[in-house]
C-alpha cells in the first residue's frame, strides 16, 4: 500500500492517540538528563550514538543498554530502577507540554474522541499529564503489560483504538519516536510525526511530518475537520478505570539537587500502581 505524502483533506480521523513522551510531554530532556545520571554514578557518560539508540526505548530495555554500555550487564535491573526513579523526579519538579499540544489536543478533541498510547508506566504518564493540565481531555490511557507488548509492537495503538470503538484504518496516531511510528503503521493508523525529520525510509512512515504540534498546516488540517456528534445525555465516555483515573491526584516531589543521585529517594507521583508497571517513553 502506497502512503500519502500529507493527511487527506477529504479524510477525518473517528478516533486520534497521541504518544505521551516528547509528543505531549517534553520530556525527552528528562530521560535523557535521566540516563546521564545514572551512568555517571557507574562512571560513564552517554554519547551521542547511545542517545539516539536509547530514543524511544521501553525504559527497560534501555535499563538493559545502560547496563551493556558500562560492562556490568548484571547490574540490569537496578540501573533500570534507578532510570524510572530519576525520570520521576525529574518530570515532577519541571513537566512541560510541546509547543502546540494544548491547542491540538482541544481542537482534535471536537472531532474525535482521544486517547493516549505510551511505553511509559501508566502512574508517569497520568502524572505528567496532569501536570500540564492535559489528562481531562484523554478517555483512555494504554500502556504494556502482561498481554500488550510495548512500541514497536502494534499492541498499544492498537488497543487505543479498540478502546475508542474504531478500527486502526480510522483513527490517527500523533508520535515523535521511530518505534512509536512503526507501532502505530502496524495498527493500520494514519501518522502524524513530530520533531526533527529523521533518515527518510523513517520519515516515509508518517502520512505528515511536522517540526511541532503548532505547524499550521496540521492546525489548518485540524480546524477544518467538521464536529463530531456528541454523545447522548448520560452516556458514560470512559470505562469506569478510567473515570477513576480523573480523580487521581498527583504530588509533585520537592525534588532539590539530591534529585540528580541516581539513587535518590522519590515519591512515586499519583500513590500506589501496578508492582511491575509496564513502559517508558
Amino acid at each position: 500500500m502506497t502512503r500519502p505524502p500529507t493527511l487527506d483533506p477529504d479524510w477525518t480521523p473517528e478516533a486520534v492517540v497521541f504518544d505521551c513522551d516528547g509528543t505531549l510531554i517534553d520530556s525527552e530532556q528528562h530521560w535523557q538528563r535521566a540516563r546521564a545520571i545514572v551512568l555517571r554514578g557507574f562512571g560513564h557518560a552517554p554519547d551521542e550514538e547511545f542517545a539516539e539508540r536509547a530514543k524511544g526505548l521501553h525504559y527497560r530495555d534501555c535499563g538493559v543498554l545502560m547496563a551493556e554500555l558500562v560492562g556490568a550487564p548484571d547490574h540490569a535491573q537496578d540501573m533500570t530502577q534507578q532510570l524510572l526513579n530519576t525520570f520521576r523526579a525529574l518530570v515532577a519538579r519541571e513537566p512541560v507540554s510541546t509547543r502546540g499540544a494544548r491547542e491540538l489536543v482541544r481542537t482534535l478533541e471536537r472531532v474525535a474522541p482521544l486517547a493516549v498510547a505510551s511505553n511509559c508506566p501508566e502512574d508517569v504518564v497520568r502524572f505528567s499529564l496532569e501536570s500540564v493540565n492535559l489528562r481531562r481531555h484523554f478517555r483512555h490511557i494504554v500502556v504494556p503489560d502482561d498481554r500488550i507488548r510495548p512500541k514497536p509492537h502494534p499492541d498499544t495503538y492498537a488497543e487505543a483504538a479498540r478502546r475508542l470503538g474504531v478500527p486502526g484504518g480510522r483513527a490517527l496516531a500523533v508520535e515523535d519516536s521511530v518505534n512509536g511510528m512503526k507501532a502505530a503503521v502496524a495498527a493500520g493508523l494514519r501518522v502524524v510525526g513530530v520533531g526533527p525529520r529523521p533518515a527518510p525510509e523513517d520519515a516515509a512512515l508518517a502520512d505528515l511530518w511536522v517540526a511541532s504540534l503548532d505547524d499550521p498546516a496540521l492546525m489548518a488540517w485540524a480546524e477544518s475537520r467538521p464536529t463530531a456528534a456528541r454523545p447522548e445525555p448520560g452516556r458514560a465516555d470512559a470505562s469506569p478505570a478510567d473515570r477513576s483515573d480523573t480523580a487521581h491526584t498527583a504530588g509533585a516531589a520537592g525534588a532539590s539537587d539530591s534529585a540528580d543521585a541516581a539513587d535518590a529517594k522519590v515519591p512515586r507521583p499519583g500513590g500506589p500502581t501496578r508492582q511491575d508497571p509496564a513502559g517508558a517513553s
